[in-house]
């Protein structure tokens, strides 16, 4: 391998397990403002409950996704030392405004939301939670802002081989930030939908906390109803307005096809980049003309022979990155058909083949938003900034053998911190919100939680008398 290749998969590896936590984080932290503040408002203990338990998950997803964050702003100026040099007039102060108005203010509030309950007043609490789901959302944008500007450069002038910005409206409202900062932040409250929905499920399944699960992935599954739908319209929006006009060439890898015939839509290709051509290809007739807009079916997709090969993006990754992300949505609207068939019927909490179907969908909103990753990616390539500096050009002149032991050595890590993330949430899982409820605090008073078996009430008493420590202990093993 090159060292253009290893500095590519070294930066890959790591954006691809530093987005695991936002695709998780951004949206865990809207919910648990929204959760606290109707807790704040109702006084019901299950509200209470569902902010606890989901606080355990958001605090470590958090964590590691700051750390593996700051890894990748050391990789840029490491591995990409001629793009830091190149781009710092512009990407360094939009770097610079993430870590000032986003990370400052998740860490300056983040102690609260984790330590502050029983410390702090419920208002000051309610918007500390708030201003940590505005940080993440604010992180969100300056990165979509940086990304964008590299797929659609405007506002900047070339000055002694740096690109200078001229006018920073320009730069920040790029011709595709509006479209692509919109369809992720969907993607990401959709994404954390899910995975709230999948572990609520695995409740259902086992038959504990069932006011918890029940609420917990009604609002989940609520959401989710809502917005994928507005999210498909976004990324065909985003394709239509912004990736055709703009970057034709990664269109062309995403389709799948070499030549400008065919007037299907490919499902599924193994392409020779080589040959230039596909040694297999499955499509379904009239349908890519279709989805062009136009019905009579004579309107073929553009191929990639349009594009020299010097200039192709890689079509496999491309291509593949694409149809895991729309396969992935099939799975997440068949989750939300089937839920509101089954809350149509009244049996919503009865199917336990659709609870367990759930819990199999948890990363499924976790791998679309990283199949879409590799589709934008990849397909801006040759280039990192499109159009204007190639990939090539841009990465560092360092030792190859040294850049191999550092991305055999990310690869053990980050597999080592993803392997004890998950670990974390079985075990915080398998423990159960049980040891949440604040009806064990001597607080609350012992009446059963919204849709909870008065059963409960009966365990509660026995966990309390018993010691909840010990109770704990006996769940952990």
């Amino acid at each position: 391998m090159s060292l253009e290749d290893l500095s590519r998969w070294q930066f890959a590896l790591t954006i691809v397990f530093h987005m695991i936590f936002p695709s998780i984080t951004v949206g865990l932290s809207i919910f648990l403002s929204i959760v606290y503040a109707v807790y704040w408002r109702t006084k019901k203990p299950i509200y209470l409950q569902m902010f606890r338990f989901w606080r355990r998950i958001f605090a470590v997803g958090f964590a590691l996704g700051v750390v593996a964050g700051a890894v990748i702003t050391f990789e840029m100026g490491l591995n990409w030392g001629v793009f830091g040099a190149k781009t710092g007039p512009i990407i360094g102060p939009i770097i610079g405004m993430e870590v000032v108005t986003a990370f400052f203010v998740e860490a300056g509030f983040i102690g609260i939301l984790l330590y502050g309950e029983s410390r702090v007043r419920k208002g000051t609490m309610f918007a500390s939670t708030v201003m940590v789901a505005i940080g993440t959302i604010l992180s969100t944008t300056w990165i979509l802002v940086a990304n964008s500007w590299m797929q659609t450069p405007a506002g900047y002038a070339m000055k002694n081989g740096q690109f200078v910005p001229t006018d920073w409206m320009k730069v920040i409202f790029n011709p595709s930030f509006g479209l692509r900062f919109t369809h992720m932040f969907l993607a990401a409250l959709v994404a954390a939908s899910l995975f709230l929905v999948g572990l609520s499920a695995y409740y259902l399944v086992k038959g504990r906390s069932v006011g918890f699960a029940r609420r917990s992935l009604s609002i989940g599954l609520g959401v989710a109803t809502l917005l994928l739908p507005l999210q498909l319209m976004v990324g065909d929006t985003l394709a239509a307005t912004v990736v055709a006009p703009h970057q034709l060439t990664k269109l062309e890898a995403i389709e799948g096809n070499w030549t400008s015939t065919n007037t299907g839509w490919n499902i599924f290709v193994i392409p020779d980049q080589e040959a230039q051509r596909n040694l297999v290809q499955i499509s379904v007739p009239w349908l890519g003309s279709a989805i062009a807009k136009d019905p009579t079916g004579h309107r073929p997709t553009p191929g990639l022979l349009n594009t020299p090969k010097a200039d192709q993006p890689n079509m496999a990754a491309t291509f593949w990155g694409f149809r895991i992300m729309f396969f992935g949505s099939l799975f997440m609207f068949a989750s939300i058909f089937v839920g509101i068939i089954l809350r149509i019927r009244n049996k919503l909490w009865e199917s336990r083949r659709f609870h367990k179907y759930l819990m199999w969908t948890t990363p499924v909103g976790i791998l679309t938003i990283l199949a879409g990753w590799v589709t934008s990616e990849a397909g801006r390539q040759p280039w990192v900034v499109y159009g204007l500096l190639r990939t090539s050009t841009a990465v560092s002149h360092l030792a190859s053998g040294e850049l191999v032991f550092s991305v055999i050595g990310f690869v053990a890590l980050y597999l080592a911190l993803l392997v004890a993330f998950i670990a974390y949430v079985v075990r915080t899982m398998k423990i159960g919100p049980e040891r949440d409820d604040p009806r064990l605090d001597g607080i609350e008073p012992h009446v059963p939680l919204l849709d909870e078996p008065l059963d409960e009430i009966d365990e509660l008493e026995r966990i309390k008398t018993a010691g909840l420590a010990d109770a704990l202990e006996v769940s952990a093993k």
